[in-house]
């Protein structure tokens, strides 16, 4: 346990930690990544690069810090995390490894002068607190699954029975157990974990779940994205009848129940998870204002399937906007969304569930637009295909 002073010292590091954390973080992720065969498949190579792990990672441990003296002002940010960690088959002898790099990190960094014993010894108090915390939540996700029918524990071998493609860049994989049994149900807009052996290299991945549960199968859909070591590999070497392990669903952007409008608003390839999120709004009566954004029509998944829906649903308003429409391309808008379309598409005063996935440039601005509408924050809500981090336009 953390006493008063150790306390103290976390807190006293927040400043610095505000200024210069991503610089903490980025040489903790380019020691454990060079050093540690068992974490480097753990962490998406492509999110080092760009900068986003550390960022995401550089914004949770500074609330942590910040909230050191009440965990649970952290609100969703743990399940967001626990999700994550599920979904990648975190274990608790990853924890261990991950301790040791950030406190080698910490002291490296911030020099002797700063990174005092004490500190170091409070920091490591913290994160073995945090550590606990996630290893509880994330065992009792563990055995749920394990215990729930067609649940498993750990990695499971899956074989490819159909592969469709949907358009120029996404392609659907439907997936059967290799064993022939049951699958686990999941909540619409959850994901699953992957993991796959590359050019020798293991890697894992998480994929959203594009499909609703059938208790026998599941569907993912891909996009092919440039340089995308997985992506690439799996629209081009992954063929009928091959076998891929996948890891049980998890994650926590799902419908919530209620009686107002949902609108479901999505970017690119950020309209795999709405799929099944829509079935489930549809099958409980609820109106639904489907917003999908795209280039054009030749990247445009799915579009068939959303106006089958809308003949079979009159409850089902469905718009697209192409942002660098082609000759011939049918929409509904031309150019990027905007406060003027979503006052047309959506219910007036902010009367709506709204859910929204795709690019982080996209997200930011939908969630700008939201409010510039009159949504709350409380009704809007989001999932990152990456490291969660905060949205700012």
């Amino acid at each position: 346990m953390l006493t008063a002073a150790q306390r103290d010292l976390i807190k006293a590091t927040v400043p610095l930690l505000e200024t210069g954390g991503e610089a903490l973080t980025k040489h903790f992720y380019g020691l454990m990544l060079t050093e540690s065969d068992a974490a480097r498949p753990l962490f998406n190579q492509a999110h080092q690069s760009s900068g986003d792990q550390p960022r995401a990672l550089a914004n949770s441990v500074l609330m942590y810090a910040k909230h050191i003296d009440r965990l649970e002002a952290l609100g969703p940010l743990v399940g967001q995390i626990v999700a994550k960690h599920v979904a990648l088959q975190v274990l608790p002898e990853h924890y261990p490894i991950v301790g040791h790099y950030l406190l080698r990190s910490i002291r490296e960094v911030l020099g002797p002068e700063i990174a005092t014993d004490e500190i170091i010894d409070a920091w490591g108090t913290a994160y073995q607190m945090l550590a606990d915390l996630l290893i509880g939540a994330e065992e009792s996700v563990y055995a749920a699954n394990e215990q729930a029918p067609g649940g498993w524990r750990g990695g499971r071998m899956f074989q490819v029975v159909d592969k469709v493609r949907e358009s120029a860049e996404i392609t659907s994989f439907h997936l059967q157990p290799v064993d022939g049994g049951a699958v686990v149900d999941f909540q619409p807009g959850q994901y699953i974990g992957m993991r796959l052996q590359i050019d020798g290299q293991e890697v894992r991945r998480n994929y959203s779940l594009s499909a609703v549960p059938n208790g026998r199968s599941y569907r993912i859909s891909v996009k092919r994205e440039d340089g995308g070591k997985v992506s690439n590999h799996l629209h081009d070497n992954v063929q009928l009848g091959d076998a891929l392990e996948l890891f049980a669903p998890a994650g926590d952007f799902t419908l919530v129940a209620g009686d107002r409008p949902i609108a479901l608003i999505s970017g690119g390839v950020g309209i795999t998870p709405t799929l099944p999120m829509l079935e489930q709004a549809l099958a409980s009566g609820r109106p639904v204002h489907f917003i999908h954004c795209a280039r054009n029509g030749q990247v445009h998944a799915f579009r068939q399937f959303i106006a089958d829906m809308q003949k079979q649903h009159p409850q089902l308003r469905s718009y697209t906007c192409y942002s660098e429409a082609l000759p011939g391309d049918a929409a509904d808008a031309e150019g990027l969304l905007s406060r003027e379309l979503l006052q047309q598409w959506l219910p007036a005063e902010g009367n709506v569930d709204a859910y929204f996935l795709g690019p982080k440039p996209f997200m930011a601005q939908v969630k700008k637009l939201l409010r510039d509408v009159g949504v709350p924050d409380a009704q809007s809500r989001y999932e990152f295909f990456g490291p969660a981090a905060a949205l700012e336009a």
